[in-house]
């Protein structure tokens, strides 16, 4: 599903000035324009975004601090619990209960680093990377879809035009055999009952005939959502889909390749990911530390305030270093429940890939079942057309001597067109059937190639 970018052009430009279309150059275009892909690339990217945030976390982290300000230096002994709206006080209790107020201003920087966590960053960084993986997974989820369905689409178009070939060759019989009565019938052998009827017929085959065309315009709109391209500027060159593949034997399918499988083994993963992170988390935090800072202040420890800018430009230095070691003591309760409910994930997850897997098989059956049965149909539609196209020629010879009725050669016109339209769409089943198995099989490019040369 894969191709040059030259490939690409090529085929867009082919299909832009009307020229023939491959179901591989259809599959191409759409991988390509279809909008569906870029939202699973840049998805892509976000992920990959992803893991360099988890690997900041090595990182030391550094904060700064600066700042001036004008208060008043009242302070009192006692108890303040932990907030944030009572900005704090240093310095001793002076007494002093005034709006007298000074300068004041702080510099400084805290560096801090965790040495070891216990495996916790690693596994944040694992999570990011699963993440990733599937993100890529659901690119080739994506255009896995978008050629299937693209695929699918140029067959069904295909179907049509051959449907809309078979109902105009009914028109163009049934008008001849107008012509046939209406000579019959100005010439008095025929009554003029017959010419009526074959004009009723021949409106039904028109009607047969603008419904398949109304089918093939659809069918080419269909397509031309995933090629890019308007569906005027559309036209098929699949001269090998009308003609029968040879039969080859499947061999069983693989449901860990497809695409679908893959994606959601990515999604197990990365469960398995955050589960292993989330057991991570109830470990003391070890943090190595160190502070380098200085304050300035215009108020004495005696209750005097200095004028002018005293205060403003921080005087006095201080550094520190430390380790700090916290624990959330209490978070093992909230921790376990998140572990159980990620642990529950985990087994949905798995269980949905048994799932796939299953129905992968079931489908790959049913698509060999089908392929089969497709086959059998296209052995035996060649007899009923030569069957009816000799009936139709009886009848009508039978008619133009007498020894029949209109109604015998208006219904081996109906079984002669209907005979064409399931031979060649019989022809076309047996494709489809083997788009199907490639489609379970997730590989699309042995049936590109082999429908394409």
């Amino acid at each position: 599903m894969r191709s040059t970018g030259l490939s690409l052009l090529v085929a867009a430009g082919a299909s832009l000035f009307g020229q023939s279309l491959t179901i591989s150059q259809a599959v191409e275009g759409a991988l390509r324009n279809y909008p569906a892909i870029r939202v699973s690339q840049e998805q892509i990217s976000a992920a990959a975004a992803g893991i360099q945030l988890a690997r900041t976390s090595y990182l030391p982290r550094v904060d700064l601090l600066a700042q001036a300000n004008r208060a008043t230096r009242n302070n009192v002994f006692g108890l303040l619990l932990p907030q944030n709206v009572i900005p704090s006080m240093s310095g001793p209790v002076i007494g002093s209960n005034n709006f007298g107020t000074a300068w004041g201003s702080a510099a400084g920087v805290l560096v801090s680093w965790e040495p070891f966590d216990f495996g916790l960053r690693r596994a944040n960084v694992a999570v990011a990377a699963a993440a990733r993986t599937e993100a890529e997974a659901t690119l080739q989820r994506t255009r896995y879809d978008v050629a299937v369905a693209t695929a699918d689409a140029y067959l069904t178009l295909a179907a049509a035009e051959e449907t809309v070939r078979a109902a105009q060759a009914g028109v163009d019989r049934t008008e001849t055999i107008l012509r046939t009565i209406q000579a019959l019938v100005n010439s008095g052998l025929r009554p003029g009952a017959d010419s009526s009827r074959a004009q009723a017929e021949l409106a039904a085959a028109r009607t047969q005939w603008i419904q398949a065309k109304q089918a093939t315009e659809v069918a080419r709109a269909t397509i031309s959502q995933f090629v890019g391209v308007e569906p005027s500027q559309i036209t098929l060159a699949a001269p090998k889909l009308l003609e029968l593949p040879p039969a080859q034997d499947s061999a069983p399918v693989d449901s860990k390749a497809n695409p679908i499988a893959i994606e959601q083994d990515a999604a197990v993963e990365r469960a398995k990911a955050q589960l292993r992170a989330l057991e991570r988390t109830y470990f003391p935090r070890f943090s190595l530390q160190g502070s380098a800072y200085a304050r300035g202040t215009g108020a004495e420890t005696n209750g005097a305030l200095l004028g002018g800018l005293n205060g403003l430009a921080p005087s006095v230095q201080d550094y520190a270093l430390g380790f700090t070691v916290t624990f959330p003591a209490m978070d093992l309760p909230a921790i376990q429940a998140r572990r159980a409910a990620q642990s529950a994930n985990v087994r949905a997850e798995t269980a949905r890939s048994q799932q796939i897997a299953t129905e992968l098989r079931a489908r790959w059956n049913a698509a060999t079942a089908r392929l089969r049965g497709a086959r059998e149909v296209v052995a035996n539609t060649p007899v009923q057309v030569n069957a009816t196209r000799a009936a139709l020629q009886q009848s009508t010879a039978r008619y133009q001597s007498g020894l029949a009725n209109i109604d015998e050669v208006a219904e081996a016109q109906r079984l002669l067109t209907q005979s064409e339209i399931d031979d060649a769409l019989a022809r076309l089943s047996v494709w489809r059937g083997l788009l199907e198995i490639a489609t379970v099989a997730g590989d699309l490019q042995p049936f590109l190639v082999e429908a394409s040369q």
